[in-house]
């Protein structure tokens, strides 16, 4: 599961911040988002989104920033937010509620 999301993940990034600044094949595990990624902040706000749309609005991306001191999110590695997202998700699975934020949200509207 954590290299599908890795995958997931470093494809968001290399959609945000362009294929001619980042390859698939440079992000890992241990890449971080501030001094190898030089993500701005606008770039979080969109990989955000992008998490929303693809996990639903249990992945949380500023919700697990605002948990983090300002050194952990300058520190953070793909790794920490993959972790994250398996998870949430796996914790989701179990409650047999995984992708149903989209669905759920259409069904409330």
């Amino acid at each position: 599961m954590g290299n599908d999301i890795l995958a997931e993940i470093t494809g968001m990034l290399v959609e945000i911040v362009g294929d001619e600044y980042l390859l698939a094949d440079e992000v890992t595990m241990k890449t971080t988002f501030n001094e190898d990624l030089a993500l701005e902040s606008i770039e979080f706000v969109a990989l955000a989104e992008a998490l929303h749309h693809r996990y639903g609005a249990a992945v949380d991306l500023m919700g697990f920033l605002a948990e983090k001191d300002m050194d952990a999110i300058l520190a953070m590695s793909v790794g920490e937010l993959v972790s994250h997202i398996g998870r949430i998700t796996h914790a989701s699975l179990a409650r047999g509620t995984a992708g149903s934020g989209a669905s759920s949200a259409a069904v409330a509207g």
